[in-house]
């Protein structure tokens, strides 16, 4: 992983959260839980490096702004039918 930059710790309640998985779908599925709950610039993709086990992605959150629990996408169901 990179060094972090002094700006995005530059305030408190702003985080850097690097993750290690064993594979993608993982990783990627703890960074929704993150970003379903703060505002979180997220990882498009992770990235393996070479020699070491599994995947590693960065995000960052801003703890200082939630996200409304209206505004998260959860699962849907389907409308249901009245019986006849």
């Amino acid at each position: 992983m990179n060094p972090i930059n002094e700006a995005h710790v530059s305030r408190p309640g702003l985080l850097v959260v690097d993750v290690a998985a064993a594979d993608d779908v993982t990783a990627l599925a703890f960074q929704q839980l993150l970003a379903d709950r703060w505002a979180t610039a997220a990882a498009e993709q992770t990235t393996r490096d070479a020699g070491q086990p599994g995947v590693r992605l960065r995000c960052y959150l801003d703890l200082r702004q939630q996200v409304p629990a209206a505004a998260v996408v959860g699962p849907t169901m389907e409308p249901t039918r009245a019986r006849p």
